[in-house]
């Protein structure tokens, strides 16, 4: 009996709910949105999977910047054309539901770039907010 309780348990916490499964697919195409929006050298297309508020918190090798502007900003200073830019990949790997609200996506990034390649990792912190997934907080190395 215990047995079968544990392997009832497993499989519970196995199974995916589809409201996961739909937060997740929700929260990988906002990724592949950044992804095309930054492709075409678009910044503002591809801020738009970032909360659009003063709390918006970005962590770099520069430190903590805060707001949806400010970040912005930083990403123009830092990417200033499409040289700068390159061609952004994300690798995925992990997509964590922390609660019905909040996700926690893990992963890779790699610029290809005729001025030379960079990459790194990140942890994104992601909330939905008026039914729609929002990054909230990004740390990027």
């Amino acid at each position: 009996m215990r047995k079968l309780l544990l392997l009832s348990i497993f499989i519970g916490c196995c199974l995916v709910s589809p409201a996961q499964k739909n937060a997740r697919q929700k929260i990988l195409t906002l990724l592949n949105t950044q992804t095309q929006a930054w492709n075409r050298g678009d910044l503002e297309g591809f801020m738009k999977g970032y909360w659009e508020n003063d709390s918006l918190r970005f962590i770099g090798k520069s430190g903590i910047t805060y707001g949806y502007n400010n970040t912005l900003n930083n990403y123009k200073r830092g990417y200033p054309d499409t040289a700068a830019m390159g061609k952004l990949q994300f690798t995925i790997l992990v997509v964590k539901k922390l609660s019905p609200r909040y996700y926690e996506v893990v992963g890779k990034w790699y610029l290809k770039r005729s001025i030379g390649d960079v990459s790194g990792h990140y942890t994104l912190l992601l909330r939905k907010i008026n039914s729609k997934w929002v990054i909230i907080s990004d740390h990027s190395s």
